[in-house]
């Protein structure tokens, strides 16, 4: 599972960041208004929402991550077989 991050393209990378900055930023909001003491709910109900978003995220990018790789399996799964069977047409020198 590890090596599924490893494998992401510069642009996912760039936009998972923005992702999480703002996800940060939201939690630093929510812990303003618990230290305060005002709004709890709203604070609760955030954290709430950031961490539901986030799993979800993260297990739809697992899953079209699992998707691509047995989409890859597939499509390379014969090739090189069909070379070795069929008959070499080269010209000999």
């Amino acid at each position: 599972m590890g090596s599924i991050f490893l494998v992401m393209e510069i642009p996912g990378i760039r936009t998972w960041v923005i992702f999480y900055l703002i996800s940060f930023v939201v939690l630093l909001w929510s812990a303003f208004l618990t230290v305060n003491g005002i709004m709890l709910w709203v604070s609760l109900m955030l954290v709430i929402i950031v961490i539901g978003v986030n799993f979800v995220t993260v297990y739809n990018q697992i899953k079209l991550q699992t998707s691509r790789k047995a989409l890859q399996r597939d499509l390379t799964k014969n090739i090189g077989k069909e070379s070795k069977l069929a008959q070499d047409d080269r010209q000999q020198h």
